[in-house]
């Protein structure tokens, strides 16, 4: 199957990044390459880009899609999760960069080839791994997990209301078989839920789904202790781009940026600073910029996305 994926927000996250033609710049999840492409377009032959992604599929598509650009541009394309761009960056001899952009989320590659386990549409393996070396996979989770581990994952990763039944029925089916599909998985859902409930709501395994995928891949972990460095490694004035797709997401970058922007800790009634946290920089987007409904009609999987930018600044 054909890598393909619709970059969401593609022309708000291209200016989001403020590209200088001499700079250097990050994609964090290279995917397909459809942000790198039009990223690695603006560069100057002294420019540089850096791609990074944990699943080999997308490496290859975004390999051949910027390879007419090789003669021109510096392009490294590595295997590796962003969590780990301290020690891609030192292995490539590069110290700080001048944006940064994380396109959250699984891709619509992902999600269409079935034998991923991504979709709750057709039936196929439990796998959901973004990386395919990666141990932990959605099976490990759906059968060796506590029934306490699942509601919990179940609650917080997919706010489902009816996680602690859904825990309880995938456990219940286990003891008799292990899940081995997403089939399986599915039907085990649906049964938990009141059938009035599941005739006047969307797909009833999408938010159990989107729980496990969180958990195997650890997205919300990685996101949360990513933000603080990646700023730390902007060359004064660069910028990072989060595009994000669910609520739990999108509360963490706001977070962060935040906390970056204003880190004081000192007492509102103090009347200086005295704990001596500086600002790290500016948040561009105090509203997220979310697409509008061209994009949204022409991309269905873009409604829930939003982009929100900051810009680092390095007090002296």
């Amino acid at each position: 199957m054909e890598f393909s994926h619709k970059s969401v927000l593609l022309d708000e996250t291209i200016d989001s990044l403020n590209i200088k033609p001499d700079g250097i710049y990050v994609d964090g999840t290279l995917g397909g390459a459809g942000h790198a492409y039009e990223v690695v377009k603006k560069l100057s032959d002294k420019g540089r880009f850096i791609g990074i992604d944990q699943d080999e599929d997308a490496l290859a598509a975004a390999t051949e899609k910027l390879s007419i650009f090789k003669d021109k541009i510096k392009i490294d394309i590595v295997k590796s999760n962003y969590k780990d761009i301290n020690n891609v960056l030192n292995a490539l001899g590069v110290k700080k960069v001048d944006g940064i952009l994380l396109d959250i989320g699984v891709s619509s590659y992902q999600i269409d080839t079935v034998e991923r386990g991504f979709t709750y549409k057709e039936d196929a393996p439990l796998d959901m791994r973004m990386d395919k070396s990666a141990s932990l996979s959605a099976k490990d989770i759906v059968n060796d997990y506590s029934e306490i581990e699942l509601f919990r994952i179940i609650r917080d990763y997919g706010e489902e209301k009816f996680a602690k039944n859904i825990a309880k029925h995938i456990v219940s089916r286990r003891n008799e078989k292990p899940l081995e599909t997403t089939g399986e998985l599915i039907e085990a859902i649906k049964a938990a839920i009141p059938a009035k409930i599941r005739a006047n709501t969307g797909h009833p395994a999408k938010k159990t789904f989107q729980a496990i995928r969180i958990e195997v891949n650890k997205e919300l972990e990685v996101l949360e202790n990513s933000i603080d460095n990646m700023i730390e490694i902007l060359n004064d004035g660069g910028r990072l781009s989060i595009i994000t797709f669910h609520s739990l997401e999108d509360r963490i970058v706001k977070n962060k940026f935040r906390d970056n922007e204003n880190p004081c800790v000192c007492p509102p009634n103090f009347p200086v600073c005295v704990c001596g946290k500086k600002s790290k920089g500016t948040v561009v987007t105090r509203k997220p910029i979310v697409p509008g409904d061209k994009e949204i009609n022409d991309n269905k999987r873009s409604k829930s996305s939003k982009l929100r930018v900051f810009e680092r600044r390095i007090c002296e």
